[in-house]
């Protein structure tokens, strides 16, 4: 559903106990009070060899594929 004001995608659901199609705001329905599920989203595995630190010592981040780190935003410089 997209949003009449600003256009942007709006999530919407099935209640289960309404059979309604409705704007996902909380996590009952508004027409009907029923407990929406949450979907289960299945986790990844997360492979951490790949990754690259922050070459600042005092940071803690991962540098992203562009060379800069996601948290300080320093350009990645290899150790000599």
């Amino acid at each position: 559903m997209i949003c009449e004001k600003c256009a942007k995608d709006i999530e919407t659901v099935l209640c289960k106990g309404c059979g309604g199609t409705i704007i996902k705001l909380g996590h009952y329905c508004y027409a009907c009070g029923n407990e929406l599920e949450e979907p289960v989203e299945e986790k990844e595995e997360t492979d951490f060899s790949n990754r690259i630190l922050c070459s600042d010592g005092t940071c803690i981040g991962i540098v992203d594929e562009k060379g800069i780190c996601k948290v300080c935003g320093k350009l990645y410089t290899p150790e000599s």
